[in-house]
């Protein structure tokens, strides 16, 4: 062997260089947050290669095609161009580049068609025709989703068919023929000659399964090293495929994982958590390296970091740590309501470019759905402060946002042929682009609104019964309009629509993420009804009508897009942030029944998992990390008091600053307060101790000067003055902003103290 240069193992701590340099055997490699995984990964195949390993023995799965084409990278730089000869790529990549040279093996032909997740759907709305199922019970998302998880845990539909576990399950969910449907699913793909994703990793299984003698045995002397990136985000699936690789007599077992279980957010995937927590039980010879160091945080971050995940008590113990000065102290921000923490997210964000010199691409805003999204993006836009969405669309440029607004624009305005044309065949009622071109052309030739064309004038279409329906939607709404409030009216037009039930019936992840954003518009209108305060140099305006509220929205998303390359402040659900670190992170709506999500709390493993989720959220941070909670926020319509989330209570007192949003910027009403022992206590109306539950309003008639009143969101107050507009001055004692404001009694809740 020729003289190599070890040199870059100069770059790496005691515990990195030791997993890098230990190569033969089973191999653990427990990485924390920001503890060097990649580089060691990286080194450690450079390593192999410079200590005699071939390069196309070599097998190094990860999870995304940039995670492979980084690593690959990366190691050419150490080693040079033999770093290509590397097989480095996500599990489906290049198990299906073997599936391409062995399919005929398993009855598949080697040139198969890999199916997406279109081509399944479709594939599945056959079947549910042909056997005149219920298309909006077994919805092609649902059946997919129970056919993917099926395929990931090893089921086949003879396996399905006999489980009595999970027919039960299907019957109490009303879809009795799901193990009909998934067998008759597997049929028509073998017929095809087709796999889809799912598949990739099922039919590379069951080739080595079936063929131990020459395919198995080919690819276990190929690849005496095997690695698996993110471990702790493997499925059952992609874990029994790397023990038939790794596991035969006398096989040296050469395999190792880089993870850390404190990291795994991914069962909603189909991940577990238990392949890595039982690696050592399956492997009981492996070393284990446990890279503790953190690079990334300051020391109070870690300190928060280490003390939530200790709560978890099914894990791999580890304590990172840093050589990292203190740093800022945790920062916590208390606001009344959801809109009230947008607005301090937002001044903390200028007070921390302007203290601390930050730019916006140095600052993001991590929350538990995205959601949650809109309060954010509407306060960072009042402040001009820019800003991109992560991995998605800004939350009013999402397609069933647009799609609900468009259906409120044309109940508004009928003469909006553009919503006109987008919601004319949403969701779908069998009104073709034929009749839509139809119907257009007579709308240009006559001078006419495409509405008053289908209202006005006889068409040729097959589609006119359809189109009868439309109408009736649009009618029936405009009759609301009137009669009802902004909120109200929205509701009955998204109901009437059909586009909540289109995506009940689909039952898939993407819909039920769909389902929270329009619940989250809503929420939006409401608080917009509800606003019963008006600023003090504000126009009188009691307008509370759907279309004032389209006007400040348009006014609002009418602005040019962000550059997602500009100097911006990103927005992202925690899940999208894992691997990422910002100088500044806010972490917001950390609240019971928001995160943990409510979805979590009946299950204790559950539970673990939106711990982990947190900890992911809170080690993205290099030097200052905000909590955020508000008491109240509109859920689904109604004002919700939810608890500050138990992962607050997690973290010690000395890694914590007191709470932003208590202390009064106005002078002379009292003595700022700040919690110092911080213990999330259940959020209360006022100094008063009233349950919100019995709270009741006092006629208008009760409200005069001089009378005390109480107020949900700001608690005790004196009446000051009553205009003839019934406008109301009233001095609130505990308002964590200005005390004094002006409220329309016409909306207000209030509730006289005798």
């Amino acid at each position: 062997m020729n003289k190599v240069s070890f040199s870059y193992l100069d770059e790496l701590n005691e515990v990195q260089r030791n997993a890098v340099t230990t190569i033969d055997g089973p191999v653990m490699v427990i990485a924390g947050p920001g503890s060097g995984k990649t580089r060691v990964l990286t080194y450690r195949i450079a390593h192999l290669i410079n200590s005699g390993v071939h390069p196309g023995q070599i097998l190094a799965l990860t999870f995304t095609n940039k995670a492979a084409r980084e690593m690959k990278e990366r190691i050419e730089r150490v080693i040079g161009s033999s770093a290509n000869k590397i097989w480095a790529g996500t599990f489906h990549s290049l198990f299906a580049r073997i599936l391409r040279v062995e399919a005929h093996r398993i009855g598949y032909p080697n040139d198969f068609t890999i199916y997406d997740t279109d081509d399944t759907k479709s594939v599945i709305s056959e079947i549910v025709k042909t056997m005149n199922l219920d298309k909006k019970v077994y919805a092609p998302g649902v059946v997919r989703s129970r056919i993917s998880s099926a395929k990931s845990n090893l089921i086949t539909p003879k396996a399905y068919a006999v489980n009595e576990e999970l027919l039960a399950y299907d019957r109490m969910n009303m879809r009795p023929h799901i193990h009909v449907l998934y067998d008759k699913y597997v049929k028509k793909c073998e017929k095809a000659g087709a796999m889809d994703f799912d598949d990739l990793l099922l039919q590379m299984f069951k080739l080595l399964y079936q063929n131990p003698d020459n395919v198995r045995s080919k690819y276990q002397n190929q690849f005496k090293y095997i690695l698996v990136d993110e471990f702790q985000d493997t499925n059952y699936l992609q874990y029994e495929i790397m023990k038939l690789l790794i596991e035969y007599p006398d096989s040296p077992r050469n395999i190792c994982i880089v993870g850390d279980d404190a990291q795994s957010i991914y069962s909603f995937r189909g991940a577990s958590i238990e392949n890595i927590l039982m690696f050592e039980t399956d492997f009981p010879e492996v070393q284990v390296f446990k890279l503790e160091q953190n690079y990334r945080s300051t020391n109070f971050i870690v300190n928060a970091a280490n003390e939530v995940i200790t709560y978890n008590s099914n894990q791999i113990k580890k304590k990172i740590w840093t050589q990292k000065e203190d740093g800022k102290k945790i920062k916590l921000i208390k606001a009344a309501t959801d809109n009230e923490e947008g607005k301090r997210v937002s001044d903390s964000i200028i007070e921390q470019k302007n203290r601390f010199n930050l730019a916006n691409k140095d600052i993001a805003i991590l929350y538990r759905t995205n959601a949650q999204s809109r309060v954010f993006e509407e306060n960072l836009r009042r402040f001009n402060i820019p800003y991109r969405v992560y991995g998605g669309l800004s939350f009013y440029q999402r397609k069933e946002i647009k799609d609900f607004l468009a259906y409120i624009r044309m109940v508004i305005n009928d003469k909006d042929d553009e919503a006109f044309k987008r919601i004319i065949n949403f969701p779908k009622r069998g009104i073709g682009n034929t009749s839509v071109e139809e119907i257009a052309k007579i709308a240009e030739d006559n001078g006419m609104s495409m509405w008053e064309v289908i209202n006005s004038i006889e068409l040729n279409s097959r589609a006119k019964k359809s189109i009868g329906e439309f109408v009736s939607i649009i009618r029936e709404s405009k009759a609301k309009i009137d009669k009802l409030d902004a909120y109200e009216a929205a509701k009955f037009i998204l109901n009437k629509s059909g586009i909540m039930t289109m995506l009940k019936a689909d039952g898939s992840i993407e819909s039920r993420s769909r389902m929270e954003n329009l619940t989250s518009l809503l929420d939006g209108i409401q608080e917009f009804v509800q606003d019963d305060t008006l600023e003090i140099n504000e126009e009188f305006s009691n307008d509370k009508s759907l279309s004032k509220f389209i006007q400040n929205i348009s006014l609002m998303t009418d602005q040019d897009e962000n550059n997602a390359d500009a100097d911006t402040v990103t927005l992202m659900s925690v899940h999208s942030a894992k691997g990422l670190e910002y100088r500044s992170i806010f972490v917001v709506g950390l609240e019971e029944n928001l995160f943990p999500s409510y979805m979590s709390l009946a299950d204790p493993s559950q539970i673990e998992e939106e711990r982990r989720l947190f900890y992911v959220a809170i080690t993205r941070a290099e030097e200052h990390l905000t909590l955020s909670y508000a008491n109240s926020r509109y859920q689904y319509g109604d004002m919700r008091f939810n608890d500050p989330s138990r992962f607050l209570e997690e973290i010690k007192d000395e890694n914590i600053d007191g709470l932003i949003g208590i202390t009064r910027e106005s002078k002379g009403f009292g003595e700022p307060k700040i919690l110092g022992n911080f213990k999330p206590l259940k959020p209360k109306t006022a100094s008063l101790n009233i349950n919100p539950d019995d709270f009741s309003a006092s006629p208008i008639s009760k409200i005069i000067p001089g009378a005390r009143v109480l107020h949900l969101k700001f608690g005790e107050g004196q009446v000051l003055s009553v205009d003839d507009r019934q406008i109301a001055t009233i001095l609130f004692s505990d308002a964590v902003d200005s005390p004094e404001k002006r409220i329309v009694l016409k909306f207000a809740k209030l509730q006289v103290l005798e």
